[in-house]
């Protein structure tokens, strides 16, 4: 197999892969979840959770999603130095939060919005208090719970180590206070009830926290950029499943748990609910209005006349890094989603990282880590292009056979096996090392596509945004320009005309197709086609000094 069919291979699989991702992400098998038979759609639309869903414990409903806002609502607005929240006091739900600290476009100096509530688009973050006595079940008359707040602006300091907005309630004899624990520096926020019953009775409760956001209306992926928008979870079983909308719209998720934790993923940026992880909680969702929720419900708690309890969860909305998202719940780092490859992408994306640290610039990090995989697997390398130039020093005995036998095909394949065998060349050396390099390109590629890091990360020059395309497409047509100088170190051998058309074109079909893609990716792919060419120089003067190789092969 020549250079050039060794090319057309890796064109063909890399986008028959995103091919694959795309189609697999729109039309691919829907997971399975278990229903409990008790479980059942009331005339609303919600999931009705009986009492044996938790075991021998008091009925409990989810709860319903908020309606339009309420006309004695206030907003209570929170600020720290990497968030800004905005909570509503109708049912303590975040209605708004941006990061200060990543900009909605490069250089806009604004933030990155997450989460809002407007019309035509919701993306909001609910939680409460359920069961027989709590004051966000749907059987409550009054509706969501109007708390009552000291102060409409809270703002965490330099010299704060935490900040709490308490927010506070009573209902049948139960003192709620809902507090929000911000830290410096910390996307995730602490969410508590401090319950204490009041009454004379029992009061039953139960805790639920989801997410809530419109299926249409949020940017979607691409062709160029399959990436995924939609609700994940993860279970004492399974640390990470996508649960697409399309799934919501077709079944509600009820999964039984030990801790868990259920999200919405973007592009580089997630949001989840992260609830204790002791506790056996409930994983679930539903359809409200044209908007997707993913949530956890927690256990029953019944708490005795006096008696007092503390309900923690965890809040989170911010950038994918993985080290952060790891010490929070088991399998939440998974959402830098690296595909099946993952375990090659993480050590790669580790070294990049590490990479970085030291040149303290993402492109150059970018460059030696080419140099470096392009470097371990020269050995194959190696045998890709000997195998390749042996090839072409048999093209004229080839030639002589297809004319001696072009009216005998079976006779054809004996006499070329043997003349394989006589001149020690397997047919197959150039083409098995391209199918063992693929993996680790196609896991580089996911590297550059999943990593926030990336995001905004200025090169050099007029390259000040590795996650974005190349602004004057310098780089795709010298990718395009390599790729032609690849042909011509290697005559093209083909004799059908139309592949040998369609060789000719790639380098200016390719420098097309990169024009949509990342410039961290095409300077990767650029840098390892501007080193496959020196290797390839090196390797073929190698054979040509040892009487092994001749261009004019």
């Amino acid at each position: 197999m020549d250079s050039q069919r060794s090319i057309l291979i890796i064109a063909l699989a890399f986008v028959s892969f995103l091919l694959w991702k795309q189609w697999h992400q729109d039309y691919g098998p829907e997971p399975v979840t278990q229903q409990p038979q008790a479980e059942q759609l009331d005339h609303s639309g919600d999931l009705q959770l009986s009492a044996d869903a938790f075991g021998p414990q008091p009925t409990a409903t989810t709860p319903v999603t908020s309606q339009a806002t309420a006309q004695s609502e206030q907003v209570v607005r929170v600020e720290t130095d990497v968030l800004q929240v905005e909570i509503s006091t109708r049912g303590g739900d975040i209605i708004g939060l941006k990061l200060s600290e990543y900009e909605l476009t490069k250089d806009s100096q604004t933030p990155y919005v997450m989460m809002r509530r407007q019309t035509g688009f919701d993306f909001i973050a609910e939680s409460g208090l359920i069961g027989r006595h709590g004051p966000d079940d749907k059987n409550n008359t009054d509706g969501r719970p109007l708390y009552q707040v000291s102060q409409s602006n809270f703002k965490l300091t330099a010299d704060q180590q935490e900040l709490i907005v308490p927010l506070q309630y009573q209902h049948q004899g139960l003192q709620i206070e809902k507090r929000f624990i911000f830290r410096p520096g910390q996307y995730d926020v602490g969410v508590e009830y401090h319950i204490s019953n009041q009454s004379d009775e029992v009061r039953v409760v139960q805790n639920y926290q989801h997410l809530l956001q419109t299926i249409d209306g949020g940017k979607d992926s691409s062709f160029f950029m399959p990436i995924y928008r939609g609700g994940a979870y993860g279970t004492d079983a399974d640390r990470y499943k996508k649960y697409k909308f399309k799934d919501m719209q077709k079944r509600n998720l009820s999964i039984p748990t030990q801790g868990g934790w259920a999200a919405m993923l973007e592009h580089y940026f997630v949001t989840a609910w992260i609830p204790d992880q002791q506790a056996d909680n409930k994983l679930y969702s539903l359809i409200d209005r044209g908007r997707g929720v993913i949530g956890v419900l927690g256990p029953v708690m019944q708490l005795q006349p006096g008696e007092q309890t503390v309900i923690a969860t965890t809040f989170y909305a911010g950038p994918k890094i993985q080290d952060n998202l790891a010490e929070l719940a088991n399998g939440l780092d998974l959402t830098v989603d690296y595909g099946f490859l993952f375990f090659i992408s993480q050590p790669l994306f580790w070294l990049l990282t590490l990479i970085q640290g030291f040149v303290g610039n993402w492109g150059l990090a970018i460059i030696l880590i080419t140099i470096i995989v392009k470097g371990v697997m020269y050995p194959l390398t190696k045998i890709q292009y000997e195998s390749m130039a042996k090839m072409r020093n048999l093209k004229p005995k080839i030639e002589d056979l297809q004319a001696r036998y072009k009216d005998d095909r079976q006779k054809l394949g004996p006499a070329m096996m043997e003349l394989y065998r006589k001149e020690k060349v397997n047919p197959m050396g150039g083409c098995l090392p391209l199918l063992l390099q693929m993996p680790i390109f196609l896991a580089l590629y996911w590297v550059f596509v999943e990593s926030v890091e990336l995001r905004h990360a200025p090169f050099m020059l007029w390259l000040q945004d590795l996650s974005a395309p190349d602004p004057w497409f310098v780089l795709p047509v010298l990718f395009g320009a390599s790729m032609f100088m690849m042909q011509k170190l290697t005559p093209m051998t083909v004799t059908d005309p139309m592949q040998r058309k369609l060789m000719m074109w790639m380098p200016v079909a390719f420098s097309v197709f990169f024009i949509w893609f990342p410039s961290g990716l095409v300077l990767y792919w650029l840098v390892s086609n501007l080193i496959s060419l020196a290797q390839m120089l090196y390797i073929y003067r190698g054979m040509e000094k040892k009487g092994l190789h001749s261009r004019k092969a």
